[in-house]
């Protein structure tokens, strides 16, 4: 089941941006609510008008926004230009770059940058900037130009660029082969009891959210893919923990959903319900207190901060670490300075 496919339907000459299955246990629902399940940014006057003009299909008919979803129902959105993803634009973007020579660059990216075009984020992002500053990057398998791995959009941090064929080969080897180092440091809600384990938990789209991941375990595992993310604690504040994941392997969103399948929900992650205050005091200036963190870090909690690989030319193991970024350590003091409070 996919979210995207860059394909054009040859009998219609319209492109495909979208296709689904309904899952089998699929409650009859409006296609409009359904896909605004499905389709991040996507507002329900926007899939009507889409309806409207008969760009949704349902096995292969056109549909209106009334149409009820039914279990195996395949669903596609039709449009007669190519997706955005397809077009990339060149976009003179500054890079915050901390190491480059003629195979590769390591970049510092900011939160709020997306990696690479998608829906709802069609320029400002980090491919848009590498093609206007390089030339000739070489594509993934997924025809992203350089593109080695990528972080979600409001996750600041490090990241590697290939600038040819044979290194983006090295290097896409070494994150399958689990060789890669990659250290990320979050802010989690509630006190974590163990100061350091490790969590193993398939990973797959959540079968309601598809705007969400989820772990699955037990007879439903093989709907998920292994991931293992490594954790330790680095400093206890009270109602949050600081802490470090190393990742073993690299899923969509790993962090965000094994943490939250641990019980501890990344501090400010809108999409997994860390914006809720989930641990803590009823206390009115508790209230206005986390309020005021999140106004100071308005994204999740977490920040790619070491990354480590061998370079395809030289052999040599190289590894880059960051700061964390202003937002996340200004919202860590804050925490520090709470904690002292209580503890007086």
């Amino acid at each position: 089941m996919t979210d995207f496919t860059p394909e054009q339907d040859s009998d219609d000459d319209l492109y495909e941006h979208y296709t689904f299955t309904a899952e089998k246990g699929q409650q009859p629902l409006r296609i409009d609510k359904y896909l605004m399940n499905f389709i991040e940014n996507a507002t329900r006057n926007k899939i009507q008008a889409a309806a409207k003009n008969g760009s949704i299909y349902v096995n292969d008919v056109p549909v209106k926004s009334n149409y009820k979803v039914k279990p195996f129902d395949v669903i596609r959105v039709l449009f007669e230009h190519p997706p955005y993803e397809n077009l990339l634009t060149p976009e003179n973007i500054s890079l915050n770059i901390v190491y480059e020579d003629n195979d590769l660059l390591v970049v510092n990216k900011e939160a709020g940058m997306v990696v690479h075009p998608g829906h709802g984020n069609y320029s400002g992002t980090l491919i848009n900037a590498l093609i206007y500053h390089f030339d000739n990057l070489p594509n993934n398998s997924s025809n992203r130009p350089g593109l080695v791995h990528r972080i979600d959009k409001d996750t600041s941090g490090l990241l590697v660029i290939a600038k040819n064929e044979e290194t983006m080969t090295h290097l896409a080897k070494q994150f399958f082969d689990k060789t890669s180092e990659r250290e990320y440091v979050a802010i989690v809600w509630g006190n974590m009891e163990e100061d350091e384990g490790t969590i193993e938990g398939n990973i797959g789209r959540h079968p309601k959210n598809r705007l969400q991941n989820t772990v699955f375990y037990g007879d439903d595992e093989d709907k998920g893919k292994p991931a293992v993310t490594h954790y330790k604690v680095l400093e206890r504040l009270g109602y949050v923990t600081l802490v470090s994941c190393k990742l073993e392997t690299g899923r969509t969103h790993q962090i965000r959903v094994h943490m939250k399948h641990l019980g501890h929900t990344l501090f400010n992650d809108e999409r997994y319900g860390g914006e809720k205050i989930l641990k803590g005091t009823t206390f009115t200036k508790y209230k206005q207190f986390v309020e005021n963190c999140f106004k100071i870090l308005p994204r999740q909690a977490l920040h790619a901060k070491t990354l480590g690989f061998t370079h395809p030319k030289t052999g040599k193991f190289m590894r880059f670490d960051s700061e964390i970024p202003q937002d996340m350590q200004q919202c860590i003091e804050k925490w520090r300075h709470y904690v002292k409070h209580l503890e007086m």
